[in-house]
């Protein structure tokens, strides 16, 4: 099997990676190709370098292409669905990122659907995101499949006093809210809260610029630390009382499986896939706090909850311990992918 990924920096931590990683021990063999660009909207270089990488594959390789290379582009991918045998791994939706104009939104949607309904497989992250997907672009829900990230083994994370250390993890954009955070933490100032936010500062330097003003306008410099994708997340899990997601638009639920992996509840605003992500315990139990998108009031009342309710900790760090130990490892996920890509291996290639 092929995989057609973005090209990531040495040592980052994504979806794709671990899938990399594990897919060979459960008896796929696999052949990364990594592609830098600006995607979904790449350059031309980088539209010639994905191009010619498909024609020099033999007719009938399984390639599995990132959602987020192959559907900005149908037409590079689409001519080479009848001698490819191509699944598509989205981990979210080409329209749904924040802040699109509305006509650039929908001509990602239209070669976001142009490309998954000529793939002879579609691989979801989520199954709130596989029903979005068919919902959408009206695909054949036999050829949708879901795909889950996996999770470490861990210890249990030893916190730092069971209430005040929180962390954020994801690259520092828009997208992903931390702004809605370091406002509802000057809202709650009063209390003693401290935040590390991991991951990229380059991914919108502008909007880090903008949060770091903000950071000092509020007089938060010293609760509040950007620490980069540099930072050891074992040992910020490890550190983490509470792991906050404040993100404005569906995302995956890799980082909520990690934190519930270690016994750590999660607050996160209620945009799509979360739910599927934090799921319940063994009793029907939420491992965390859900609030609406784009809020930083009912993100603050939701630390002032979390902060001043002992019994509200007991129980999410309950719900959190029985929810991490049903999780499945990557190597599970692995073979569910490996099991789903073998059907594509061994049928006719039909395009819709």
């Amino acid at each position: 099997m092929v995989f057609i990924l973005p090209a990531a920096p040495p040592g980052s931590d994504t979806y794709d990676k671990r899938m990399c990683q594990n897919l060979p021990a459960v008896g796929q063999p696999v052949l990364e190709l990594p592609i830098a660009g600006d995607w979904p909207e790449p350059d031309a270089t980088s539209r010639r370098r994905l191009a010619r990488s498909l024609t020099a594959l033999p007719d009938r390789t399984v390639v599995l292409l990132d959602g987020v290379i192959a559907s900005g582009v149908p037409e590079i991918v689409v001519p080479h669905a009848r001698r490819l045998r191509l699944a598509v791994l989205v981990h979210q939706a080409l329209a749904d990122e924040p802040g699109l104009d509305p006509a650039h939104a929908a001509e990602l949607d239209a070669c976001e659907r142009e490309t998954l309904r000529m793939a002879g497989m579609v691989v979801a992250t989520s199954p709130w995101l596989a029903r979005l997907l068919i919902d959408r672009h009206d695909l054949d829900p036999g050829r949708v499949y879901v795909a889950k990230p996996g999770t470490d083994a861990a210890p249990l994370a030893a916190g730092a006093d069971g209430v005040s250390r929180l962390l954020c993890v994801g690259d520092v954009t828009r997208r992903n809210g931390q702004d809605l955070l370091v406002q509802a933490l000057g809202e709650v100032d009063h209390l003693a809260l401290s935040c590390v936010m991991a991951g990229s500062l380059e991914a919108d330097r502008g909007y880090v610029d903008e949060l770091g003003w903000s950071i000092e306008r509020l007089g938060l410099g010293g609760r509040i630390t950007l620490a980069g994708d540099a930072v050891d997340l074992g040992a910020a899990y490890n550190a983490a009382d509470l792991l906050v997601i404040p993100a404005r638009a569906p995302m995956s639920g890799m980082f909520i499986a990690q934190a519930l992996a270690r016994g750590i509840p999660v607050l996160a605003t209620e945009v799509g896939g979360v739910y599927d992500a934090l799921g319940v315990d063994a009793d029907g139990e939420m491992p965390g706090l859900l609030v609406e998108p784009n809020d930083p009031f009912s993100l603050a009342d939701a630390l002032h909850r979390w902060y001043a309710d002992p019994e509200l900790r007991r129980s999410l760090r309950t719900a959190a311990l029985g929810r991490g130990s049903a999780l499945e490892e990557w190597e599970v996920a692995a073979r569910r992918l490996t099991q789903a890509l073998s059907r594509l291996a061994s049928e006719p290639r039909i395009v819709a």
